[in-house]
């Protein structure tokens, strides 16, 4: 993507405020985040990675786009609902108005394509939303129609080792496999996903905790390691015991070689600090040309 586009990938620390972690936590985090993006291919020469903390320019627009949403279409947005039911004790404002911030993330640099998992498709249809609501009401066309940026037919969705839902933090420790992860680790969290106790009848479908981890092993195994668990499971003669010592040990050779570049890289503060630098310059200078244009569109002008 990054050799074929203009890109921009940063670190959502915005976002992350709803569920209050500690400042010490927010600052490593952020720092073990950008560690990964670069692990992972991220070349700084050819995409802008920066902080979101480090564009103010993406709060103001949030408090304009906040100006043209609506409580009622927020809170009918899925992922605040499972917010909701999952921690009712915090149902902040920031959580309701969660896709207006995601909005200003995207429309700050008014980006056309966004690579966006399946859980975040709601959300992308919140920001074509919003732009067009935007570009309605002031008779411009400022604002593109973002659209998911996809290596394939569907969005993807990584699920979890719970037996439901999506991979990811917010969903749990146990329920997430993360690049730093040590082998042991993977190792535990893998034996630990959910199963039952096997197929009664031959090519029976297969329950949703079952289908999860045969998409799990279909990310980081080979065709022939997931063809013998499948005919296994078509026969009734599988042993999850053992599909489960393949998975984790499949995905440690995937993990293996990321984990030790986010080693060093996470250790090299003088490198991370400067991309850091490098990039909420370069983020800047795009998000501060979007916002003096909205801001002269809507009449925020200075008075001379």
């Amino acid at each position: 993507m990054q050799h074929d586009a203009r890109c921009f990938f940063f670190v959502a620390d915005y976002h992350s405020l709803t569920t209050h972690p500690h400042p010490d936590n927010l600052n490593s985090s952020v720092r073990q985040v950008l560690a990964e993006y670069l692990a992972c291919g991220l070349d700084t020469e050819l995409s802008t990675i920066y902080v979101q903390s480090d564009l103010p320019e993406v709060a103001e627009l949030y408090l304009l786009l906040n100006m043209i949403a609506y409580t009622g279409e927020l809170e009918r947005s899925v992922s605040f609902k499972d917010k909701v039911r999952k921690d009712p004790d915090n149902v902040n404002a920031g959580l309701l108005t969660y896709p207006v911030l995601m909005a200003a993330d995207i429309l700050i640099h008014k980006a056309s394509k966004v690579p966006v998992g399946k859980d975040q498709e709601q959300h992308l249809e919140y920001t074509r939303n919003y732009a067009n609501r935007f570009n309605h009401l002031y008779g411009v066309e400022f604002f593109p129609e973002p659209v998911a940026y996809n290596f394939g037919v569907q969005l993807i969705k990584v699920p979890g080792l719970d037996g439901s839902g999506k991979m990811g933090k917010s969903e749990g420790e146990g329920n997430a496999i993360f690049l730093k992860d040590e082998p042991e680790t993977i190792r535990k969290k893998v034996m630990r996903a959910v199963t039952d106790s096997g197929p009664t009848e031959p090519n029976q479908q297969k329950p949703e905790a079952i289908e999860n981890i045969f998409k799990l092993m279909k990310l980081v195994s080979s065709e022939d390691t997931l063809k013998h668990f499948e005919e296994n499971y078509n026969n009734c003669t599988i042993r999850y015991g053992d599909m489960k010592k393949q998975l984790a040990e499949d995905m440690n050779n995937f993990a293996a070689p990321i984990r030790e570049k986010i080693k060093a890289i996470a250790a090299d503060e003088k490198y991370i600090n400067k991309v850091v630098k490098t990039g909420a310059e370069k983020a800047r200078e795009s998000g501060r040309k979007t916002l003096a244009e909205v801001r002269n569109i809507i009449g925020i002008r200075e008075f001379i």
